[in-house]
């Protein structure tokens, strides 16, 4: 055992950059009425006006997305049920004032707005090996980084980055694309009624009024089929109104907890973003720890925990993807799953999956479970015991399989509220057991790292081990985002033997 490795710090630096825009829905606060004033005043513009403005808007903003017009063509769509009596959209000829393509596009322009992704911070990043290793050079990485980027607001999204592993170590990131996408939405997915009843349960949200929809429900349904239902049951006069209104509140939203996500082809990873779509991440997509995760067959997968959050509580979600294009999110389940921080272990360990998790906000767990969408019991692994961590430990990202034991970087929180990165061995046949630890840290704030958003915090939610060398990505001061590296080897040696 040796004093703790060196840690190279890399001259790569990712920071927020206001100039990273998505077109967003911009829909006033207060009373249908509004909008309809808004469409009043568009309307009454002569067409010359009308295109006039529109031209207006082209050129300052058609070079800074992609496809405008079909995206001021999408909320025009969105707010045309608040036009006056008589007014169409163009593809009904029954009536006899149709609006024109500009007129139609700029009403959809005065209901978008600009939203910078990445205004105010670019932190909390995950690395793992891209699905395309095609064209890499002998002993050479192509990887994705996730991160968490906030702008206006404090909303958080998952934006990526991409480059290569050189194999002297060398770090070499991607062109940054010219715009940001987001993904078109998709809510008709397959819901299982069982983990469905199962959730109600925990959110304490079933009784006789869902036990009465689910039993008209096959095992697998759409969403399109629950709505048809709970429509049926909003004009059934057979339960309290009350109580239906929160039923159905509930079901829905948990059912709206379920999509797709799929990205135009063509996007470069840079250019695409998860941004807030759903009820369930109104306010925010936070802390993604992306894992490929190797199944029974030999292929692999990649999974993310993260948490949604709508601005009155947190949902534990699941990504699921193969290609970074199309993604699949799901509600995780279990009363295991309730809190922040969860972790997947890259492949089933004795036929089960696990996870690291933090379900008190202090102490390291681990969880078993012979399904990924259900987590039922945890057990405590690591409690705070160094000084540096006496407030709170948690994991950094999902744990690295080393012919020594699972290694699984670690958070610690200490006095004055710092937040330093450690590590932990566990054994490879029985994760549960730690058999190896840092005495000290491994990356402590240093003195430019500790100004930002949230001062004197390094924090990473995954890391990669290329060529012997453990390269960790890690947040500044919830701000911006570094890149760090030590020797594998030089690190596992250093630990102390857990008795």
């Amino acid at each position: 055992m040796s004093a703790v490795p060196k840690v190279r710090r890399r001259k790569w630096k990712l920071n927020p950059d206001p100039s990273r825009v998505i077109c967003r829905l911009n829909i006033p606060y207060g009373s249908p009425q509004r909008i309809e004033r808004i469409i009043a005043r568009v309307l009454a513009l002569s067409e010359d006006s009308t295109k006039r403005l529109l031209d207006k808007i082209c050129l300052d903003f058609s070079d800074r997305h992609r496809h405008l017009n079909d995206i001021l063509e999408q909320h025009f769509e969105l707010v045309k049920s608040y036009l006056p009596e008589g007014y169409l959209s163009k593809n009904n000829l029954s009536e006899n004032r149709v609006l024109s393509d500009s007129r139609r596009l700029l009403i959809g322009a005065y209901f978008t707005m600009e939203y910078s992704v990445a205004s105010a911070a670019l932190f909390n990043p995950s690395i793992v090996k891209h699905p395309d290793q095609s064209g890499t050079e002998p002993n050479t990485l192509r990887f994705i980084m996730s991160l968490r980027a906030v702008g206006e607001g404090h909303i958080s999204s998952i934006v990526f980055s991409s480059g290569i592993l050189g194999a002297s170590g060398n770090i070499l990131f991607d062109p940054e694309g010219e715009y940001l996408d987001a993904p078109k939405l998709h809510f008709n997915v397959s819901i299982d009624k069982h983990l469905f009843e199962l959730k109600l349960a925990e959110m304490q949200a079933a009784n006789e009024i869902t036990a009465y929809l689910l039993d008209q429900m096959p095992e697998q349904f759409c969403l399109n089929e629950l709505h048809t239902k709970i429509e049926e049951l909003s004009r059934s006069e057979s339960f309290d109104d009350k109580k239906k209104t929160s039923t159905i509140s509930n079901m829905s939203w948990l059912a709206n907890s379920n999509y797709e996500l799929v990205f135009p082809k063509g996007l470069a990873i840079s250019e695409r973003v998860i941004f807030p779509t759903s009820e369930d991440n109104s306010r925010g997509i936070e802390d993604a720890r992306f894992v490929q995760f190797y199944q029974d067959d030999g292929e692999s997968i990649y999974y993310a925990t993260y948490t949604a959050y709508n601005g009155s509580r947190i949902l534990p979600q699941l990504i699921e993807t193969r290609n970074f294009k199309e993604f699949k999110i799901i509600t995780l389940n279990g009363s295991a799953v309730q809190n922040k921080g969860m972790a997947l272990f890259p492949r089933k360990i004795n036929g089960e999956y696990v996870m690291l998790s933090r379900q008190d906000g202090e102490n390291n767990h681990i969880m078993y479970s012979d399904n990924i969408h259900f987590w039922q019991t945890s057990s405590i692994i690591q409690e705070p015991s160094r000084s540096w961590e006496f407030f709170q430990i948690g994991n950094c990202g999902s744990p690295m399989e080393t012919s020594e034991g699972w290694l699984v970087l670690t958070h610690g929180v200490g006095p004055m509220r710092e937040y330093t990165i450690s590590a932990i061995l566990l054994d490879l046949d029985k994760p549960s057991k730690v058999i190896a630890r840092l005495k000290k840290p491994l990356i402590r704030p240093h003195e430019y790292e500790r100004e930002g958003y949230v001062p004197n915090v390094v924090y990473s939610c995954g890391a990669l081990i290329h060529n012997d060398d453990l390269i960790i990505p890690y947040a500044m001061s919830d701000i911006s985002t570094g890149i760090a590296s030590v020797n594998v080897r030089e690190l596992i040696a250093s630990m102390e033997r857990v008795m």
